[in-house]
């Protein structure tokens, strides 16, 4: 399980790159890097949509400002679904939408959410993660899915 002080797992995440999907390493992307990482359940979903993410985009660059090289969005979906909602919610380049096609980046944190009751299966909880160079330093992980404690507003106050 994904805990504060120790590396953060390594699995399989997905963006559109210029030549079609790149593969890259949860672990060896956030390698000497001071990232924000945040979870979300579902693109294009209400909490997610509407709540959780415009929090960052408009915190992006006082986040950045803390020293933090990025901000990146993962979820379990495609990686064709991350960049379109990533245009629906003008990140432009501050923050990176990453996909957890085969959901192993929350499998292997254990941040899994079960929505299989509303057809949705099984998801990423809802968390916002501070890392430095691959060692969690700070975890907000929400319980269900919740929208309580992983806002942008927050993320600002651990960093």
């Amino acid at each position: 399980m994904i805990e504060i002080g120790k590396k953060l797992p390594s699995a399989s995440l997905f963006k559109v790159g210029e030549k079609g999907i790149d593969e890259i390493d949860s672990l060896e992307y956030v390698l000497g890097k001071k990232v924000v990482l945040v979870g979300v359940p579902g693109a294009f979903t209400p909490t997610c949509s509407l709540k959780q993410m415009p929090g960052f985009v408009k915190n992006a660059d006082e986040i950045l400002s803390k020293n933090v090289d990025e901000i990146i969005c993962v979820s379990v979906t495609n990686p064709f679904v991350m960049k379109a909602w990533g245009e629906s919610l003008s990140v432009g380049g501050k923050i990176t939408m990453l996909a957890d096609g085969n959901g192993a980046f929350a499998q292997a944190c254990e941040l899994e959410l079960d929505l299989s009751v509303m057809g949705i299966g099984k998801v990423s909880s809802r968390f916002a993660i501070i890392i430095e160079d691959g060692t969690v330093t700070s975890l907000l992980a929400e319980e269900g899915g919740a929208f309580d404690i992983s806002s942008a507003e927050n993320i600002l106050e651990k960093l």
